[in-house]
């Protein structure tokens, strides 16, 4: 027996064909819902979306121009554009027919009582809605191709022989779907090395979409990773498809996956283990297809004794682990680190040929960089605003790296400083959870978030 899909609003006055039509369509259609009073049709789809609605061209006794249904049917399309409607119609003229199409009907059925055409007729339908959603879908993903083609890929290859053994490691697991956990402190280029295992793999031409796991407010979790139907909740006013059925063919980067609160790490655990989703409001399970790759900068061994991160999905997640050493214990990548960031920016700001002077890159090996590539970068981008005559001096760079240095000095009287050490300082006592945390600095998750980015923490 074929699978039963697809939902239908059918909208008549006539009660004995509502009957007839749900007892046609019921061995076909998993949803089939009716209306007699056309002023309902709005309130109803506030509530659910349809694959097709099957709407009569004439309420009103008498009449038969067909005016009416056009008329609800323009409702429905300036509600949802994409909305397919079919219409009931008893006069089956080709102008009325033609009339309704040109207006915006999918097609028409007569009143005739042939089952067949009147099946055949909405299965098209159905296939045209769903081919609507795909195409939706597909132009959701090109927006977020486009995007991301924007974006530079910085330097992952290097010559310190840390970075050697990882990018070995990359290329070995890149043309898998194995699912990949990437370790290290905040800055070290954990997300550039997911895009590069994204860019050697057989997904390459898909997606790669990042989700920041730890500026996710837990009440927006489900919709914002699975989706949700329309009318889902108070503000669902359309079906949302979430970033698991975006990605669905390329690759889910879980940032900050080490913040994730444990009521929720078994909701993501069930969809790695059973590659599907459950949009909010709906018992309908989708299919999904991504690679999993994951990151954080906190102690996941360690949470799992203490039974704050899930074993069981720190395995699933893990079937290949690396590890990012910090930018202090391979001094000998910060020449190519400085020069891609050199060019970048004087590209950017419109400064050609930008040297940097000797004594400037002493001074940037000397530093510890405890914001690590985050915070040479962001050195770097201030030099070359600063920066006149073609070079960058120790000079243009001493304000950006003094100020580093003084953030993490008791004895300076800047707010900004004491409030970076003072969350520094919660985060070593708390082992880096950020929920803990931002408990004890008595702040939400999303708003200590936000400041570690902005201090570059």
């Amino acid at each position: 027996m074929a699978r039963k899909e697809g939902s239908i609003l059918i909208v008549d006055d006539n009660n004995d064909l509502l009957i007839a039509l749900r007892l046609i369509l019921s061995r076909t259609f998993s949803t089939i819902d009716t209306l007699r009073n056309p002023n309902l049709i709005l309130s109803t789809l506030e509530k659910q979306a349809y694959d097709i609605i099957l709407l009569d061209m004439n309420f009103k006794a008498g009449q038969n121009t067909g005016n009416e249904g056009i008329f609800w049917m323009n409702k429905i399309l300036e509600k949802d554009p994409d909305a397919t409607v079919v219409f009931i119609t008893a006069y089956g003229d080709v102008e009325l027919a033609i009339k309704s199409m040109k207006e915006g009907a999918v097609d028409f059925i007569m009143k005739s009582w042939d089952e067949q055409k009147i099946l055949s007729t909405l299965q098209s339908a159905y296939e045209l809605r769903k081919s609507r959603m795909q195409v939706s879908l597909l132009k959701k993903k090109q927006a977020h191709l486009t995007a991301e083609l924007d974006r530079d890929h910085s330097v992952c290859y290097c010559h310190s022989s840390s970075m050697n053994e990882i990018n070995q490691l990359v290329s070995k697991v890149a043309s898998t779907d194995a699912s990949v956990l990437i370790l290290g402190e905040n800055g070290t280029g954990k997300e550039v090395v997911a895009r590069e295992i994204h860019r050697l793999s057989k997904r390459k031409n898909e997606i790669f979409m990042k989700v920041d796991l730890g500026a996710l407010p837990e009440t927006l979790f489900e919709s914002e990773l699975f989706g949700h139907v329309k009318g889902a909740f108070t503000d669902a006013r359309e079906e949302r498809d979430g970033r698991f059925v975006v990605a669905s063919g390329g690759t889910l980067f879980l940032d900050e996956i080490g913040n994730l609160p444990p009521g929720l790490q078994s909701k993501l655990l069930s969809v790695l283990q059973n590659n599907e989703i459950y949009q909010v409001g709906s018992s309908i399970p989708k299919p999904v297809d991504v690679r999993i790759i994951s990151a954080t900068n906190m102690p996941l061994k360690k949470m799992i004794e203490e039974k704050t991160f899930r074993e069981d999905l720190y395995y699933r997640i893990n079937a290949i682990e690396l590890e990012i050493p910090p930018l202090r214990n391979r001094q000998e990548d910060i020449p190519i680190l400085t020069e891609f960031f050199l060019k970048k920016y004087s590209d950017h700001y419109h400064k050609t040929g930008l040297k940097l002077s000797e004594k400037a890159m002493e001074q940037l090996r000397l530093h510890p960089w405890p914001g690590n590539i985050r915070e040479l970068e962001h050195a770097m981008e201030k030099a070359v605003i600063l920066s006149e005559k073609g070079s960058v001096s120790s000079v243009t760079l001493t304000p950006r790296i003094e100020s580093n240095r003084a953030s993490s000095s008791p004895a300076t009287l800047n707010l900004e400083a004491h409030e970076k050490m003072v969350i520094q300082q919660a985060l070593r006592e708390e082992q880096g959870n950020i929920s803990s945390a931002a408990k004890a600095l008595g702040i939400n998750r999303s708003t200590l978030y936000q400041k570690m980015k902005k201090y570059g923490i």
